[in-house]
């Protein structure tokens, strides 16, 4: 596996666990889960499988420093810096550029970092299968099995199975993105959708191909930055080629028109996404009443099914919760924010607001 190359993508704002999450602390800096921040776990369960030489972090230039700062153990330069945000796809386009150059059938892991990955061997195994399914020319995911009719996560259609590698594989039909509660619940009753955990694993060349034919734009413009990397001139040329291109995700740009798509199913990674605050219900331990009090200093009576967080020594206040029902509460030295548990991912608007007023102070 000396050609499995790993890419953390660590370059997002983490605008739904505002106002915890800022520009300057954005989340995968935070540690929300004990002594390590997100970012540093997702590093950690790497190292056993691929030296640090092999690990790549793509950002942006503002959190590049923080970032090394808490893996000082990646080499400077396998951190690439993108000069603003340009969605994921560019993000696999820039690695991909860069990797190219090094081998272009090499295998690269697109991972994220905000991933909370409680059993890391079983990850460090499905990654070894994933390689192995990739080697062969697939575009690999990982797919876990949903537990209750979640809104807040992408599906996958399970196709026919695959024999391939001896890896128990399965097409994916389609890729379905985050559904309303009705639609959640037939998914969850029909047995074959998937969570999409958007870990995604593929040969460069593979990926590229892919690109190529869905996204021309971003395919001149990795042949642009490729001819960059081998004459050692990429920072140079990376921001006007960057300026160009239009925003576009993975998931819409390239997986879900994508040929040659295979899922392994990934259930004993006990696997969550940290994608805002009402992922938090989902990973702490909640009180008889279904609340979760991450605060050190509330008291929540005939309350049921809130969050009371309270960043330790920012405040000095009590939360005194009352008669109160699926209420998200984040208490802040600076913010009190309050928003119906329903909403909570919907913070990213009032995130927008705060951008274009007189508030900014506050991002």
């Amino acid at each position: 596996m000396e050609d499995f190359y790993a890419v953390i993508m660590a370059g997002g704002g983490g605008t739904r666990l505002w106002p915890l999450s800022r520009r300057s602390r954005p989340k995968q800096l935070l540690r929300l889960l004990g002594d390590r921040s997100l970012f540093q776990m997702a590093v950690d369960r790497l190292l056993p499988l691929l030296g640090p030489e092999r690990i790549y972090v793509v950002t942006v230039e503002q959190q590049a420093v923080l970032l090394q700062e808490q893996a000082p153990q990646l080499p400077a330069e396998n951190y690439l810096l993108e000069p603003a945000p340009k969605g994921t796809a560019s993000v696999v386009g820039l690695a991909a550029a860069v990797l190219q150059a090094q081998d272009s059938e090499c295998v690269m892991a697109c991972l994220t970092a905000d991933h909370l990955i409680r059993n890391e061997e079983a990850f460090r195994s499905s990654l070894r299968a994933t390689y192995e399914v990739a080697r062969l020319g697939h575009l690999v995911t990982l797919g876990v099995t949903p537990t209750y009719a979640a809104t807040g996560y992408g599906y996958l259609q399970m196709g026919k199975s695959l024999d391939l590698a001896g890896v128990n594989a399965f097409e994916v039909a389609s890729f379905r993105e985050k559904p309303d509660l009705a639609t959640a619940q037939d998914y969850l009753a029909a047995g074959t959708y998937f969570w999409n955990s958007g870990m995604f694993v593929w040969r460069v060349d593979a990926v590229l191909r892919e690109i190529r034919r869905q996204l021309p734009q971003l395919f001149q413009a990795v042949e642009t930055l490729g001819t960059a990397v081998q004459d050692g001139q990429l920072n140079a040329v990376l921001p006007d080629v960057w300026q160009a291109l239009t925003p576009e995700t993975i998931d819409y740009g390239i997986m879900e028109d994508a040929q040659n798509v295979a899922m392994i199913p990934a259930d004993d990674l006990d696997w969550w996404d940290i994608g805002g605050w009402d992922r938090l219900f989902e990973v702490f331990e909640k009180d008889p009443a279904g609340n979760l009090v991450l605060a050190p200093s509330a008291l929540a009576l005939e309350t049921h099914g809130s969050l009371l967080f309270q960043s330790a020594g920012e405040s000095k206040r009590l939360i005194a919760a009352y008669g109160i029902e699926d209420l998200i509460v984040v208490d802040m030295d600076d913010v009190l924010f309050l928003c119906p548990r329903e909403r909570a991912e919907e913070v990213r608007e009032l995130v927008r607001k705060l951008e274009s007023s007189d508030h900014t102070r506050y991002l």
